[in-house]
């Protein structure tokens, strides 16, 4: 027993030891991972480094700690909260910072140059009844949804300086010298945060709300693809796993537009405090940025219906489902070129060819529709009473096969035994018998195998029906932002995106005829 619990330890301390080995090695390559997949945070972590430098040559050079003296800290403070990734996250922070702490110190000010013009006693009342009706409006004012949207920090910050300051003024004498002090170092640390934020290697919120409503759409372009492709190429057997969905890339690239909704509203509301940094300094409009995204959220609901088409337990044969693959493949992939198209005009800021792109769909469309006109069986069925009796057959050697692997119930049972199995036996026949009746009634109808491709069929229309919506906003949104017209020569670009596009989609398309 001993024996088993020293090779038991051993064996612990010799996995812990080998996990320690490897620390230093997997911290390195997530270190190198998180650079490597956006450069931009090593250069904010040495922005931040270096203005903390900054602001801490108040602490450490000898004339600026006289000018400033302890209130020094105030700065460091304001660098650690305010500076942000993003310079319009750095600004609005900074602004609502600087702002409540000059409208707390001039109202603290006030106060106290009131009350010090009577006695003691009716000082600390006085300061005890202006903390109370402060800190109550101000709490109050923060549940006002355009004042919690826009300026909850600065609100925070004035209430906070105004404590600070009221309560320290009964214990101090010169006020005033501590709220310029105060002000003063947070002004210093808030116009280091936005100077480094604007002019050294600056991150703006309106390009990566910009970059990110670019990727979103690419995402949604690239799931419709893959799913199409799966649903033509997958054998009839290979049903996918729903436990490693997390795993999918289809589900990763939806999955990005359905949980961005607070990400753009947070970025539209930074970059709303940008300012035009653009070379015809036109304004970014943000809010057409968040009414995209919404539109392509509700987009992205399609696509995840769409890919629930793969996962579904009844599913129609390949042979009927390769009889529409070819015009399902030219539709997805008319769907996947609009979109990509519709991004890369964003990108480029150019407008799109909303012509070019609406022809394509309706003849892509056109073409479905005489192909799914050309099987009228398999979604209409036929009118044969031959259906009931295909029906009543399946029941009966249903039953048979029960009797065959329960032989004893072919021998006759007394009228207690009876009593006692229609009692005890009823659930136990529900559970049975209503899943075999369904199936049995859900296969003996003929055209049952094709609803679940009517299904997929109708999902992948409904998508273009959607994607009209989103082209809309897209030339809304260009129309707003003033992007450049389309040039000619811009016309050979989207064929040639077009072709390739195709190409990619009919590679599977040739591996599944096969």
């Amino acid at each position: 027993m001993i024996d088993m619990m020293i090779t038991d330890f051993s064996k612990k301390t010799h996995v812990s030891v080998e996990k320690m080995k490897r620390f230093p090695g997997y911290i390195c390559q997530k270190t190198w991972k998180v650079g490597r997949d956006d450069p931009r945070r090593l250069i904010h972590a040495f922005k931040v480094g270096f203005s903390l430098t900054l602001v801490s040559l108040l602490y450490l050079m000898e004339p600026l700690f006289k000018g400033v003296g302890q209130n020094a800290i105030w700065a460091v403070m304001t660098v650690v909260v305010v500076l942000e990734f993003t310079a319009g996250a750095t600004i609005c922070k900074g602004l609502n910072r600087g702002f409540g702490t000059l409208l707390a110190a001039i109202l603290a000010f006030l106060f106290e140059f009131i009350a010090r013009e009577y006695g003691k006693i009716f000082r600390a009342v006085f300061i005890g009844a202006s903390i109370f009706l402060i800190g109550a409006i101000t709490t109050f004012l923060r549940f006002f949804p355009k004042i919690k949207k826009n300026y909850d920090y600065g609100v925070l910050i004035f209430l906070l300086t105004f404590n600070l300051i009221t309560v320290s003024s009964y214990r101090v004498d010169d006020i005033l010298k501590l709220a310029k002090g105060r002000f003063y170092t947070i002004a210093i640390g808030s116009g280091i945060c936005i100077l480094m934020s604007l002019f050294i290697f600056p991150n703006w919120s309106g390009e990566d709300l910009h970059n990110s409503t670019v990727s979103k759409i690419e995402g949604l372009a690239k799931s419709i693809e893959a799913c199409v492709n799966k649903y033509f190429t997958d054998e009839e057997s290979d049903i996918e796993n729903i436990d490693n969905i997390t795993d999918d890339r289809i589900y990763k690239n939806y999955k990005a537009v359905l949980d961005s909704k607070s990400t753009d509203e947070t970025l539209a509301l930074h970059a709303s405090w940008e300012p035009r940094h653009s070379v015809h300094c036109h304004k970014f409009p943000c809010q057409q940025y968040v009414k995209l995204g919404s539109v392509l959220r509700h987009f992205g609901y399609g696509v995840v219906a769409l890919h629930g088409s793969l996962q579904t337990e009844i599913r129609t044969p390949r042979s009927v489902r390769l009889l529409f693959k070819d015009p399902c493949l030219h539709l997805a992939s008319e769907v996947t070129t609009a979109l990509m198209e519709l991004a890369s005009s964003i990108r480029n800021r150019r407008h799109c060819s909303p012509e070019i792109l609406t022809e394509r769909l309706q003849q892509a469309l056109q073409d479905l529709n005489t192909a799914l006109k050309s099987q009228p069986r398999l979604f209409l069925g036929p009118n044969s009473p031959n259906n009931t009796s295909k029906m009543l057959a399946l029941v009966a050697a249903t039953a048979r096969q029960k009797l065959e692997h329960n032989p004893s119930n072919l021998k006759p049972e007394s009228p207690t035994t009876v009593e006692r199995k229609s009692k005890g036996g009823t659930e136990a026949e529900k559970r049975v018998l209503r899943p075999t009746l369904s199936k049995l009634t859900i296969t003996s109808l003929e055209f049952s195998e094709a609803l679940p491709f009517a299904a997929f069929v109708a999902l992948l229309v409904e998508l273009v029906a959607r994607l009209d919506i989103v082209i809309e906003e897209v030339e809304e949104l260009g129309r707003v932002a003033c992007f450049k017209e389309l040039k000619h020569g811009d016309d050979a670009i989207i064929v040639e995106v077009e072709k390739k596009t195709k190409s990619e989609v009919n590679l599977p398309s040739a591996a599944g005829a096969e």
